[in-house]
């Protein structure tokens, strides 16, 4: 097994829009998804004329926006949520927008890539040494990769994190690499925490800690009824293929029109496919676009007609998802994908486990899997958050 975790440029932000207020905020979601908008209405010489966050052919370095049945959730540039959305939002009344939250801490993105290793064990081996270390994440399984947000401030106790639990950090200190999977087993490793709120010293005490929060806050495991899923990618045409065979830079300065240059490394059909489905207010809608991959979707499998053969993947196959409603809590409740997703594990055969998958959006995580192991997991995870 072969694990490779690099830190992706920039800072991000997340955003929750209750689905009440989707469509309202529409318009600039949209206008984050299609970059090129923003220089329209300015000057070359303005500041605001390249906004940060782009690569080098104008496409995002990181951008998610999912719907689901809990809310609407955004995870953008903070470049992008303070000159786009945040004018957006201060446009409307008060108290049409009072329900809509934007992140106050900043977040880095942790990009993983790993060989060897089925995807509920990568849920497993990246969110551990994170929640052993108190530190909140947020997590995002993709059609090519797994994305991690953390919070900035908490880098340094990142980077010790992986180091106990055996990651190298590599010369240009980028990236990490866990070849052998082989972590440190002391204590004195785990990131110091303040009086009283000392980690758990192992996953029992991490499970039973993060389902005690979930049944303090009531929250309980749904399941939509007929809402199945599918996995996803773009489908790779040949101005994208030069787009996602090499590693765009984030270098802003190019001489390059930049409207010009963002349509022309970009699939206009399939992008034309996700507009739809976005204004059509979709039941469950993923899409996570990152520099080095190509566009991957997580869908409401009722939307395949949308995007005919725009994509790629097992659209036959179905994937059911499990909601957390997680608005009531704390912001910085830390190890519930590392908890949920290790009791699931725990209680299923590891090969029935073997593709779960976890999206966390602002206020909810979901948990995907087949069918069988949905029915499975929701026998596991019903008791457990009853009080």
């Amino acid at each position: 097994m072969n694990t490779q975790v690099s830190f992706l440029e920039g800072t991000y932000t997340l955003i929750h829009i209750p689905l009440e207020l989707y469509p309202t905020l529409l318009q600039p979601i949209l206008r984050i998804l299609l970059p090129q908008t923003q220089s329209l209405n300015f000057s070359r010489d303005s500041t605001e004329y390249e906004l940060e966050g782009l690569t080098t052919d104008f496409q995002h370095g990181f951008l998610n926006i999912s719907v689901t049945p809990i809310e609407c959730s955004v995870v953008c540039h903070s470049s992008w949520a303070k000159n786009v959305f945040e004018p957006a939002l201060n446009a409307l009344p008060k108290p049409i927008c009072k329900g809509v939250s934007i992140s106050e801490d900043t977040f880095m993105i942790l990009a993983v890539t790993s060989a060897g290793l089925d995807p509920g064990g990568r849920v497993m081996e990246l969110s551990s040494p994170l929640a052993f270390a108190g530190i909140p994440i947020f997590f995002i399984t993709t059609y090519y990769s797994d994305f991690i947000l953390v919070p900035t401030k908490e880098k340094v106790k990142v980077v010790k994190a992986l180091v106990t639990k055996g990651f190298e950090l590599s010369e240009n200190q980028s990236s990490f690499v866990n070849s052998s999977y082989a972590p440190r087993n002391s204590d004195s490793d785990l990131s110091q925490q303040p009086p009283g709120t000392p980690p758990p010293s192992n996953y029992d005490e991490l499970q039973a800690r993060t389902f005690d929060l979930l049944v303090k806050n009531n929250v309980k495991a749904c399941v939509e009824a007929d809402l199945e899923l599918v996995q996803c990618s773009g489908r790779e045409t040949s101005p994208l293929m030069n787009a996602y065979s090499t590693r765009p830079s984030m270098s802003r300065k190019s001489s390059t029109d930049y409207r010009r240059s963002w349509i022309t490394h970009i699939d206009t059909k399939l992008y034309t496919c996700i507009v739809s489905a976005l204004v059509s207010q979709p039941r469950f809608l993923s899409l996570t676009l990152a520099q080095d991959d190509p566009p991957s979707l997580l869908l409401d499998k009722t939307l395949l007609p949308i995007f005919d053969e725009s994509l790629v993947g097992d659209t036959e196959g179905v994937l059911i998802p499990i909601f957390l409603d997680l608005r009531k809590l704390p912001a910085k409740s830390t190890g519930i994908v590392c908890g949920v997703a290790g009791r699931l594990a725990k209680g299923t055969d590891v090969s029935e486990s073997s593709e779960l998958s976890y999206l966390s959006t602002a206020r909810a995580g979901t948990v995907i899997l087949s069918r069988e192991q949905s029915i499975r997991a929701m026998e596991i995870l019903t008791p457990l958050l009853t009080k």
